[in-house]
C-alpha cells in the first residue's frame, strides 16, 4: 500500500461526509457540517485540496461537479491508527491498548467484546490457512 497523505482537521471532517455520502456536491457537503456553516468557497476549496491530495474524485453535472471519495475510510482509518502505535508507542500494540484501557475506563464487557472480536478475526484466518 502507498503512502496515504494525512488530512488537515478541516479536510478530514469533508471527507468525514463524503464517506457516509459516497458523492455529493459541495452543497450537500455543507448542508451536512455543524453550524455556523462555512462558507460556500472555503468547502470547494478544501474539496480540491483533497482532490489534489488523491482523496476525492469528480464527475462533472450540469455545471457543477459532483466529488466522491477514491480513497476509502477503512484504508485511511488503519494508515492513521498505524501512524499513532510508531509514533506514540513505539509499534507496540499492547502499549496503545494498555493506554486507551487506562485513560479512558474501558468496561470488563468492552474489553471482552474486544476479545471476542480477536478470538474471530483469528479463527477466520486459521480457516483460511493464514498463519
Amino acid at each position: 500500500m502507498s503512502q496515504i497523505k494525512q488530512l488537515t482537521k478541516a479536510e478530514e471532517e469533508v471527507m468525514q461526509i463524503l464517506w457516509d455520502l459516497n458523492n455529493a456536491n459541495v452543497a450537500a457537503v455543507i448542508e451536512q457540517l455543524p453550524d455556523p456553516k462555512p462558507a460556500y468557497n472555503t468547502v470547494s476549496t478544501i474539496i480540491r485540496i483533497l482532490e489534489s491530495k488523491g482523496f476525492v474524485d469528480h464527475t462533472q453535472k450540469g455545471k457543477g461537479y459532483i466529488y466522491f471519495p477514491i480513497v476509502n475510510k477503512s484504508e485511511y482509518s488503519n494508515q492513521s491508527l498505524n501512524k499513532i502505535l510508531n509514533g506514540y508507542f513505539q509499534g507496540s500494540f499492547k502499549s496503545m491498548v494498555s493506554f486507551f484501557v487506562k485513560k479512558n475506563d474501558i468496561s470488563l464487557n468492552e474489553m471482552e467484546a474486544i476479545l471476542n472480536e480477536l478470538e474471530q478475526q483469528e479463527d477466520e484466518k486459521n480457516a483460511d490457512g493464514l498463519p
